[in-house]
């Protein structure tokens, strides 16, 4: 046979639908798959890395702390929180660490975040002159007539936005430990924020002027200067929380 021959035979049997070339023989394909090659076998592969609880690691760092510069230190160097990456500054707290008094803000503005210090914008103006009409000042020496004050989160949230309820309980455990640290008679909480934080409530319209406990002291609920600020009215029920504060502060050994 020629290949011309050859060929039309192959075109002859295309146009009749031909799509296989057949042999001779039979062809087992259950043999040709147990005959084909198997896929080596993985390699093993490393275990991960332990994930870091970032609260139980934020107690741990707070409860190491001996003392109030310790636990600064400490906190200045927890890796955990986002908010420290947008921040200028690590605000730990401003006042009198003896005093009686110890506020508890929300956390820092843009003035608050570039010169370090709580409560040092319009609102803590509005701080100032709130307490100093009970007496009370964050410059005074005297324990019994000195501020403490501090913030929930010491970094300032981007925007200004309020601390997400995970970087709130990330950071809690050293607010605790800041509290148990400075002894203060009385806490004082400012806004939703730190009432959110301190007592796991917000509400602040309904928790103000509230006394609560916490860390076996008496904490009240007030609201917050940035509030007042925008709502003057609301100044009468601000004045009657520090009547009662001040009232407490008689009262209290």
């Amino acid at each position: 046979m020629d290949w011309h021959l050859a060929k039309a035979l192959l075109e002859w049997q295309v146009e009749l639908g031909v799509t296989e070339a057949m042999t001779d023989a039979p062809i087992d394909r259950f043999a040709e798959v147990d005959e084909a090659p198997r896929p080596a076998a993985a390699a093993p592969q490393p275990a991960p890395a332990t994930s870091i609880d970032p609260v139980a690691e934020a107690a741990r760092m707070a409860g190491a702390a001996a003392d109030l510069p310790a636990l600064a230190e400490a906190l200045a160097a927890y890796p955990h929180c986002e908010l420290r990456k947008g921040a200028r500054n690590c605000v730990f707290a401003d006042g009198n660490p003896a005093a009686r008094v110890m506020i508890i803000g929300e956390g820092p503005g843009r003035e608050e975040d570039q010169r370090g210090l709580p409560f040092v914008g319009q609102a803590g103006r509005m701080l100032d002159q709130m307490f100093a009409a009970i007496g009370l000042a964050r410059n005074a020496p005297a324990p019994e007539s000195a501020l403490y004050i501090t913030n929930t989160v010491p970094w300032r949230p981007t925007g200004n936005r309020e601390p997400t309820p995970e970087e709130l309980a990330m950071l809690r455990p050293f607010l605790m430990r800041h509290v148990e640290l400075a002894e203060p008679d009385l806490l004082v909480l400012m806004g939703n924020v730190a009432c959110q934080s301190v007592l796991g409530q917000r509400g602040i319209l309904k928790l103000r002027g509230q006394w609560q406990t916490v860390l076996g002291r008496p904490a009240l609920p007030m609201l917050h200067p940035a509030y007042l600020i925008r709502n003057p009215d609301a100044k009468r029920e601000a004045w009657a929380d520090l009547l009662s504060l001040k009232a407490r502060l008689r009262e209290q050994p």
